[in-house]
């Protein structure tokens, strides 16, 4: 996606761009939740080494799990438009409708705190692995229903399957559905190449997002929901922050011209209201 609009910007052939495929430790271990084994990191550290060491010139990340605070030597420098935000739930047409007692299947510390506080009834149990896997465990019975982003679904040719689920019942995680690509601090001509491709939206909304993460101190292991929205120069945030065993939660939305004013309002505000449950995850 980022060489075919790398491409279409520059006039460039598609020789003219060199895919360089790393395989990061996030891919290789899927037995384990990412935040027993070092959390997001697992899926930049060697993207960052590789730009770093000057082995390639950009980085193409899922946005969604990029660490918050980045090293300085390396800076977003673009986003494309933003997929589906929502998630899909597979294996019931809704998370009302899951079997009394039911098991989901997910890795997600959000989507694990979202659904029990929607069904405390519910078992969560560990799903990892690409879509495949997660949709075999699924069909042999290892539980009743899962859950996966509608972005990656779409961008594998998986339109069909699930239910996307509205943002109103489950919000998704800070910078679902976006990719960016990075670049090394020193490096403008990297950095203006990249340029042509962004899109200034998804940037300000997801920017926003990662700002409300950084002012709330969340890691890998925080259940974060948060959504940003444009209209002209107006910036709309709307989060939540849930216990670990979704029996508390704490939501709220605000908006104004600059996302990092806005984030870091919201965040204050959120803290300030929450249960004593859900603020020992941020303010231990």
């Amino acid at each position: 996606m980022v060489r075919d609009a790398l491409c279409a910007a520059h006039g460039w052939r598609e020789d003219e761009v060199t895919l360089v495929v790393i395989r990061t430790t996030g891919d290789r271990v899927q037995d384990r939740a990412l935040a027993e084994i070092g959390g997001k990191a697992l899926w930049t550290k060697e993207l960052d080494r590789a730009l770093l060491d000057r082995e390639i010139d950009a980085a193409v990340h899922s946005m969604k799990d990029v660490e918050t605070i980045r090293p300085p030597a390396i800076r977003i420098a673009a986003m494309l438009p933003r997929a589906d935000v929502r998630d899909r739930l597979i294996g019931a047409e809704t998370i009302a409708a899951i079997v009394a007692g039911g098991t989901v299947g997910t890795s997600s510390p959000r989507r694990r705190a979202q659904v029990l506080r929607l069904r405390p009834d519910l078992n969560v149990v560990l799903f990892r692995g690409n879509v495949d896997t997660r949709l075999a465990k699924l069909a042999a019975g290892e539980a009743d229903a899962t859950l996966l982003a509608a972005a990656g679904l779409d961008r594998l040719g998986r339109e069909g399957i699930g239910r996307a689920i509205p943002t109103d019942v489950m919000l998704p995680a800070p910078a679902q559905g976006a990719v960016g690509i990075e670049v090394r601090s020193d490096d403008e001509g990297a950095a203006m190449v990249v340029a042509a491709i962004d899109d200034p939206a998804t940037s300000a909304c997801v920017l926003a997002e990662r700002a409300f993460l950084a002012a709330l101190g969340a890691d890998c292991h925080s259940p974060v929901a948060a959504l940003a929205g444009l209209s002209g120069e107006m910036l709309s945030l709307r989060a939540e922050l849930i216990a670990e065993d979704g029996s508390a939660g704490v939501e709220g939305a605000g908006e104004g011209t600059d996302g990092s004013v806005v984030a870091a309002e919201l965040a204050a505000d959120l803290l300030a209201r929450a249960p004593d449950v859900v603020r020992r995850l941020f303010q231990p």
